[in-house]
């Protein structure tokens, strides 16, 4: 089964929205936010797992992107 994630930069934290579960998890990096999520994940369908049913974590990211300022050259 894939478990499916909207992910996104708060400001201040890395956060992770489930887009068909209800599971919610945070980090200060991208990295932490992976980790979190991945326990996030277990824990929500641990039953499911320990019967050696899987889960397969898929992440949509949003990210703005602007105008890149280009520099002359001597």
């Amino acid at each position: 089964m894939i478990v499916k994630f909207d992910v996104y930069f708060d400001g201040e934290y890395w956060c992770a929205r489930g887009i068909d579960e209800d599971i919610f998890t945070q980090g200060k990096t991208l990295d932490e936010l992976m980790k979190n999520l991945r326990e996030a994940v277990e824990l929500h369908f641990e039953e499911e797992i320990e019967r050696g049913e899987e889960r397969v974590v898929m992440t949509l990211s949003q990210f703005e992107v602007s105008r890149v300022e280009q520099t002359a050259s001597s």
